[in-house]
């Protein structure tokens, strides 16, 4: 295929799968949950200024909104914590069972990342590299996808430009294997309401937020482990 940010075929001894995105094709709202002040548990000890992370950045290709954190479960925001992985640091480290994504980082510390999982998220375990990233990817339904649903797909058979609705949002990891393309993706969301969830589809999705900040730390050759 000639747009590579479609989902190639897996390598041999890797589960056969093509990214499907189960997002609807329009920006959620960040809020979710009960409106309530749940930022404030982790006030002080996250080791960061959530108001600062989370908020606007108008610099962006695409300028993002800032997110409404204090009405999210504490458990997907970004936080710095002890390591719990045992890995060296630099690795990026996703435990999908756990909807958490931890970078490990010198002196026994790790970022640790909420994430959302989709079904190919669940289905692949293995090592890999980061071999190509992606500011504001581009994304491409499979013919699969327009298959099943050719009024919603079918227009973007030829690919979706990079922007606010795009499923992979505003950054993409792109994981390979032995060289070859794992089909595996580590990427922002069009739906942030998603993150601590497992989706019916998709691979590993990260807030935008937090997918750049990931981005930025982590170049090309960085080691990934993903544990079933």
């Amino acid at each position: 295929m000639t747009d590579r940010d479609r989902f190639a075929p897996a390598p041999a001894g890797l589960t056969r799968r093509a990214f499907v995105a189960s997002a609807p094709l329009a920006l959620a709202a960040c809020a979710a949950g009960p409106n309530m002040d749940m930022g404030d548990l982790f006030a002080g000890d996250s080791g960061f200024d959530y108001s600062e992370i989370y908020g606007a950045k108008p610099n962006e290709k695409f300028p993002l909104p800032a997110m409404n954190w204090r009405t999210l479960d504490p458990s997907v925001l970004r936080r710095r914590v002890t390591d719990p992985t045992g890995e060296a640091p630099g690795t990026i480290v996703v435990r999908p069972a756990e909807k958490h994504l931890y970078f490990v980082q010198d002196g026994g510390k790790a970022i640790r990342y909420g994430i959302g999982v989709g079904r190919e998220g669940f289905e692949w375990s293995g090592r890999a590299t980061v071999q190509r990233k992606a500011q504001w990817p581009r994304w491409t339904p499979t013919p699969a996808m327009i298959r099943r649903n050719p009024t919603l797909y079918g227009r973007w058979a030829g690919g979706m430009d990079g922007g606010l609705q795009n499923p992979l949002g505003a950054r993409a990891l792109y994981l390979y294997q032995g060289g070859r393309d794992s089909s595996y993706r580590i990427h922002g969301t069009n739906e942030p309401r998603s993150i601590g969830h497992a989706m019916s589809s998709g691979c590993i999705r990260m807030f935008n937020h937090d997918i750049i900040d990931l981005y930025d730390r982590a170049g090309v050759g960085t080691r990934v482990l993903i544990r079933g």
